[in-house]
């Protein structure tokens, strides 16, 4: 298939990690990159031999069809917006927006202009949650009854970027929390309704020894600084197809022993990795077993292969087929993490207005490159 052209805008941390691994999916040919500070460009430039341009070059450029976007989550809407207007494809690093509104501008003017919108994570089309999938579609667990997603740690306090995560549109629910509801939607489908409670038990929290640049106007080393948002938020997620899966994301815990993600069906109980990641173990228990049991990973990608959802995309766009990690899915995921704190603000249940197709389970066979069988 012929390659498809990339423009990068955002040349921070995560940044690195696209770039590598766009290079094992010939279908993306990353061509250009852009940042607010030039110089990271530059030296993006100098590292993977892609041209460093400013965001008009990019929007401009006639032959680039897709904008993965790797900005901060507070410029998403605005990227977002950008790329779309200019007649570009669009994939962003996640979340979808830091608030319903923002996602829906982005999803609505998508829809309207008939371009492609896709949103990490892509974690879910890595050989550990695919594998897990597989299970579940087979029925070694019977029917999904319950379960339980844990992320919980003390999040990322003494990062030099520390004061972003602990300040609006972040937060664990916000920064990890999509890996763990997009890795619920394909295995278990759209969600229905979420019942929460949300709480934020520190005031402060300290700086480590480095300070970012975008914070060393306000901080030094050891500094403390706010907390304004929740930082521990747990609930139960009723999904449409019946199960009900309990949820804790928290910075507020030192240290826990739990899963990541546990789902109990009729039939046994399956064990699914961090789906912060690509590969396993995935494990599973049913009666008679001494045990839990060590599963073989059914797919490929158990390295680390972001952008892998952009590719999907890329292809999709040749074949005319939607592509898996779609804006649906997104705009659905963001609604429910966001219906957290809503249904914690109410004391109530909140019934989600939003829904989305469980994503299509990746085939088996792929080789190295592939997204698709031929």
């Amino acid at each position: 298939m012929k390659r498809t052209k990339v423009g990068i805008i955002g040349c921070g941390m995560i940044s690195d990690t696209y770039f590598k691994a766009s290079q094992k999916f010939p279908i993306l040919d990353v061509v250009a990159c852009s940042d607010i500070i030039p110089e990271r460009s530059k030296k993006k430039e100098e590292l993977y031999g892609v041209k460093a341009m400013t965001n008009e070059d990019i929007y401009n450029n006639p032959e680039i069809e897709i904008v993965i976007n790797l900005t901060p989550p507070q410029v998403h809407n605005k990227i977002g917006m950008e790329s779309l207007q200019a007649g570009k494809n669009f994939y962003s690093e996640k979340p979808f927006g830091v608030d319903m509104a923002e996602a829906t501008q982005v999803y609505e003017l998508g829809k309207k202009k008939g371009l492609r919108v896709g949103t990490a994570p892509d974690t879910f089309l890595g050989a550990g949650q695919q594998t897990a999938r597989k299970l579940l579609d087979d029925g070694w667990i019977g029917t999904p009854m319950t379960g339980t997603a844990i992320v919980m740690g003390r999040g990322p306090e003494k990062w030099g970027q520390a004061p972003f995560f602990y300040d609006y549109g972040a937060g664990p629910m916000l920064d990890l929390g999509p890996y763990y509801m997009t890795a619920l939607v394909n295995l278990l489908g759209p969600a229905k309704a979420v019942t929460a409670v949300t709480k934020k038990f520190y005031d402060f929290r300290t700086l480590g020894a480095e300070v970012s640049e975008t914070y060393k106007d306000k901080y030094k080393p050891y500094d403390r600084y706010p907390v304004t948002i929740p930082t521990h938020l747990t609930g139960i997620i009723e999904f449409w197809n019946g199960a009900l899966i309990t949820v804790i994301t928290s910075f507020d815990v030192y240290a826990h022993g739990h899963s990541p993600i546990e789902i109990y069906g009729t039939e046994g109980s399956m064990k699914v990795p961090d789906p912060n990641t690509f590969g396993g173990p995935v494990q599973v228990f049913r009666p008679g077993y001494d045990g839990w049991k060590d599963v073989p990973l059914s797919h490929i990608y158990s390295e680390n292969s972001r952008s892998i959802g952009a590719a999907e995309m890329a292809y999709s766009m040749q074949v005319g087929r939607p592509h898996r990690v779609n804006s649906d899915l997104a705009y659905h995921v963001l609604e429910i993490m966001l219906s957290f704190q809503k249904s914690s603000d109410l004391g109530a249940r909140v019934e989600l207005k939003s829904k989305c197709e469980r994503p299509a389970a990746l085939p088996l066979g792929l080789e190295p490159g592939q997204v698709e069988l031929p």
